[in-house]
């Protein structure tokens, strides 16, 4: 594994984080949520009621990351999936859930239905380089409220490796981890190995969603881990200043993380920093603009400094094709992010900045994350790797080739991307010119094409339809 690289110097990176225990302690959160508030108060916070909003001393704050779990993984229903949330991991998921489906070959755009999220499910499940299966489209054939809950049953039955879901309020995440208890195999069985992790996201500036609230009870309650991801956006929800963007930004990861460990002391929990940019001419959140690494490397630093897991968003474009805009935006600040020492990548499968999901573009997101962990493990020196002995062997004008040691190790030291073009000219017009696009394309029929993954147990399936069916009758009686 490679060394990780630090972009801010010590100095800078503690004031930066000076800057955000100020803000913290001065400005405070709004929290509407008269239990939490409560809470925290008896903590040792400021709290003022009426107005709902919170100021957290700077003790607080350290108290809550000294005590927050600095590692936890997740766990697929096959054993031999498993997502290690700690430093030195490299983890992508595919996308939680995106309102449109884009079809690149005919560069159209259309609402996708349970069937979508099937196949996108299903495909992420066959490429290797996923780690953690979001649905990537959110199926718009269901009802609005319960959408999740549906979203993670197809989750859990279709796939063995951990999942990843939007959760709209705390009565879905009740319903959701009941569905994840009876795959695991009770409450406490998912505490142990949980299937997924809650994910809340303050709103900027400094608030939460009462809704993302309960979401963060319902998990603290239950044992599971939870990450913190506001979007602070650099020039509307943030200060057009990074520095600014990204003192806000900490400040409410932050708070999250405060609140989750006067729930739970050692709750765990992942540091997502993913501030965004808005371009100025445009007035659109930005993707794949090079701030995107520059933030995110800065985020993933100070979240290891705390000893926590990261979450960046990189590896994401502002085009809406997989076309060389794409593949120059997502590999730049894919990069940046990874050797800065993030421990996950979201989401892979998106095409533009929230523009929609794309099949083709999560294939290719799959062998941007072969090459990236082959880049990461970089390469060992050793006295058999410098293979004096070989090049002694061998000699003047001879071919390593055929060698013996060639064949031990060629496998090991160089990568095999079979979606990349390498062919020379000729063999490449011989088999019909493809593009990466039309690569991809024939690679995602291909994987989708293989068997699925085992069913659950016919008295899991059974379970599971009884209770998306209640929670859709509760959620939809209004």
């Amino acid at each position: 594994m490679l060394p990780r690289w630090d972009i801010l110097p010590k100095e800078d990176l503690e004031r930066l984080q000076a800057a955000s225990y100020q803000v913290l302690e001065r400005v405070g959160v709004r929290v509407p949520h008269v239990a939490v508030l409560e809470r925290l108060a008896e903590a040792g916070a400021t709290a003022d009621l009426e107005r709902q909003v919170v100021r957290l001393p700077e003790r607080l704050v350290l108290w809550s990351l000294d005590r927050a779990g600095k590692e936890h993984i997740l766990y697929g229903r096959d054993p031999g999936h498993r997502a290690h949330f700690a430093i030195g991991s490299a983890l992508a998921m595919s996308s939680a859930g995106q309102f449109a489906l884009v079809d690149p070959l005919n560069r159209t755009r259309r609402q996708p239905g349970r069937d979508d999220a099937l196949r996108a499910i299903r495909l992420a499940q066959a490429l290797p380089e996923i780690d953690v299966v979001g649905a990537l489209a959110e199926p718009a054939d269901t009802p609005v409220h319960g959408r999740d809950v549906v979203t993670h049953a197809l989750l859990v039955r279709h796939s063995t490796k951990p999942v990843a879901g939007w959760i709209h309020n705390g009565a879905s995440a009740r319903w959701i981890l009941e569905i994840l208890a009876v795959v695991a195999g009770g409450r406490e069985a998912l505490a142990a190995r949980p299937l997924t992790e809650g994910f809340v996201e303050p709103i900027s500036p400094l608030q939460f969603r009462p809704e993302g609230l309960e979401i963060l009870v319902t998990f603290a309650q239950w044992g599971l881990p939870v990450g913190f991801g506001p979007m602070v956006m650099a020039m509307t929800s943030g200060p057009a200043t990074l520095a600014g963007t990204l003192a806000l930004e900490n400040a409410e990861v932050l708070a999250g993380i405060v609140i989750s460990q006067v729930l739970r002391p050692g709750l765990p929990v992942t540091y997502w920093g993913i501030p965004h940019v808005v371009d100025p001419a445009t007035a659109m959140i930005s993707f794949g603009a090079p701030e995107q690494g520059i933030m995110a490397a800065v985020m993933a630093q100070i979240g290891r400094s705390y000893g926590l897991p990261v979450g960046v968003n990189v590896g994401l474009t502002d085009s809406k094709l997989p076309d060389a805009q794409a593949g120059l935006e997502k590999a730049s600040t894919l990069y940046m992010g990874a050797l800065a020492g993030a421990t996950i990548f979201g989401h892979m499968g998106i095409a533009g900045a929230d523009q929609g999901a794309c099949l083709e573009q999560l294939v290719i997101d799959n062998a941007m994350m072969a090459d990236l962990r082959r880049s990461l493990r970089g390469l060992s020196v050793t006295d058999d790797t410098l293979a004096l002995d070989v090049i002694e062997r061998i000699g003047i004008g001879g071919s390593f080739l055929g060698d013996m040691h060639t064949r031990q190790h060629y496998r090991q030291e160089i990568s095999i991307n079979r979606l990349s073009d390498r062919l020379p000219w000729e063999s490449w017009v011989a088999g019909g010119s493809r593009d990466m696009l039309q690569r991809a394309a024939r690679e995602a029929e291909r994987l989708l094409s293989l068997p699925p993954a085992p069913s659950l147990p016919p008295e899991q399936e059974n379970e599971i339809a009884a209770l998306v069916d209640a929670a859709l009758k509760e959620l939809n009686a209004a």
